[in-house]
């Protein structure tokens, strides 16, 4: 005959946080090795960190200390605050907090930390079931911990945000420069993009500067939005009939791209000074991208205007 499991309220088992539960968890801190495959070992309660004092403080196999967070009850905000600075207190870079019920925002915020810094933090959920007449025993259940993809996410976000606040300065300092020398893109703000775009006097018409790591780009690019492949192709192929006219008035030829099997296209030009990774070199690439955007308008301007689409 198999029993069937029941919980047992925490607080039957163990009536006080600090005097029942965090005792137990010392003297059984094999039962939390168990349930998260460390070797931490010689938990001391009650640890001094700064003007506070840590629930349990253990070590790892290799001497770093670990800080151990208890709570019978729904994590708040008030815990996760001793978490983090019991950890800053004490110099550990692994905090376990153990909650009777893990509120969705603190097992975000738990996962958030894994991802964003170079510590280890776990969320455990605590239970005490029992099975017909047996003693409670206690159920520790991992709810969110430290993983090889949690870090790889973080440092995915890093370096996008780092991207961003990149871009953003890099799409600064080139619209001011360009300012001095045409007002085409004057009403145009920085942007955390790859691109920043306006309008070439034509629906879905749009002059853009591009930059990627370590080139950049300005072009005409033509995209009416959806279902409207057949009238891009149309305002290309009508542009492309001048394509020996509009490269002359460019001063050197163009890439055009009419773009198979895609939806938009584009009239560019590709500059190989360098991108927005290569930051000493910002001053001579905003020169020539102003300078090849300028002249790309006036070389397509007056076309543009004679489309009759």
């Amino acid at each position: 005959m198999v029993g069937k499991i029941e919980r047992v309220p925490l607080r039957e088992v163990w009536k006080h946080e600090a005097l029942d539960f965090t005792r137990w968890l010392q003297e059984n801190i094999d039962v939390l090795n168990d349930a998260l495959d460390l070797s931490l070992t010689t938990a001391e309660r009650e640890q001094p960190a700064g003007d506070f004092n840590v629930d349990l403080l253990a070590e790892d196999e290799a001497g770093n200390p670990v800080v151990i967070e208890s709570q019978l009850e729904k994590s708040d905000h008030s815990h996760l605050g001793k978490v983090l600075t019991y950890l800053a207190a004490v110099g550990a870079k692994r905090a376990i907090w153990i909650v009777a019920d893990p509120r969705p925002e603190h097992v975000g915020a738990i996962a958030w930390l894994n991802e964003s810094s170079s510590g280890s933090f776990y969320l455990l959920k605590v239970e005490a079931i029992k099975i017909g007449e047996s003693p409670a025993a206690p159920l520790l259940t991992l709810i969110v911990g430290p993983s090889d993809e949690s870090k790889a996410v973080g440092e995915t976000k890093k370096d996008l945000a780092e991207r961003h606040v990149l871009r953003h300065r890099f799409w600064t300092a080139l619209l001011e420069a360009a300012k001095a020398k045409t007002r085409l893109h004057a009403g145009v703000g920085p942007s955390h993009q790859n691109w920043v775009s306006t309008g070439a006097g034509k629906s879905g018409l749009g002059y853009g500067y591009v930059v990627t790591e370590h080139e950049a780009r300005v072009e005409l690019y033509i995209d009416r939005g959806k279902d409207k492949e057949e009238e891009n192709k149309a305002i290309f192929d009508a542009l492309a009939e001048k394509r020996d006219q509009i490269n002359e008035a460019f001063g050197e030829p163009l890439e055009w791209q009419r773009l198979e099997g895609k939806r938009a296209c584009r009239i560019k030009k590709t500059i190989t000074l360098g991108g927005y990774r290569d930051e000493e070199k910002w001053p001579q690439l905003h020169e020539a991208m102003v300078d090849a955007m300028i002249r790309l308008e006036k070389a397509l301007k007056p076309h543009i205007g004679r489309l009759k689409v």
